[in-house]
């Protein structure tokens, strides 16, 4: 009987310890919209890195800008070229932890507050994020939605066009991590 006890609780501590570590990512996504009087600027980059690890509540991303994908080329181009100097400043990244957080990580969808910086353009910001995390089926789902203000990370609108530009762009975060698999000691 004991050595049954023992083993269900080992069990127990072991999926327990699975299942509330660090959690990764290389396919997350990342939308951002922009209403315009002219046209609706939206993207897509299906290329974020993600790691969260549920022991601490840290997060951390890194976002190339080039990956992200636009209805016309000519957007994209200009995204690239001309806002986000893609070549100069190849990636964004955000760097925080979940505001309060105690881990395990409750079953279902658990709204959460992430707080950290975030680096665009070289520029970066403290934010605060609002968002959930959600353990299913062995993986980590995350989800997030904000605004970000280009001006904020020096982001020059040219004069041209500034009327036509929305001052602020909604970002969205999806995505679905896998555990990873503890280091294997080395022989």
């Amino acid at each position: 009987m004991n050595y049954l006890l023992t083993f269900a609780f080992s069990l127990a501590c072991l999926l327990s310890a699975q299942a509330q570590g660090k959690y990764s990512t290389r396919a997350g996504l990342v939308l951002f919209f922009s209403a315009t009087p002219i046209e609706d600027i939206d993207a897509r980059n299906s290329q974020v890195a993600a790691m969260v690890d549920l022991t601490t509540g840290q997060v951390a991303f890194t976002v190339p800008m080039k990956a992200f994908q636009f209805k016309r080329t000519l957007m994209q181009e200009h995204f690239n070229e001309n806002y986000v100097e893609s070549d100069k400043f190849p990636r964004a990244t955000f760097a925080g932890a979940v505001l309060n957080y105690q881990p395990p990580l409750p079953t279902g969808p658990q709204t959460v507050q992430v707080e950290g910086d975030l680096t665009i353009h070289g520029v970066k910001r403290r934010i605060k994020v609002p968002g959930t995390l959600e353990l299913r089926n062995g993986q980590l789902l995350v989800k997030a939605k904000f605004i970000v203000a280009p001006a904020d990370y020096n982001i020059e609108i040219p004069a041209i066009v500034r009327a036509n530009i929305a001052k602020t762009v909604e970002v969205t975060v999806a995505l679905t991590a896998d555990p990873v698999a503890p280091a294997q000691p080395t022989k």
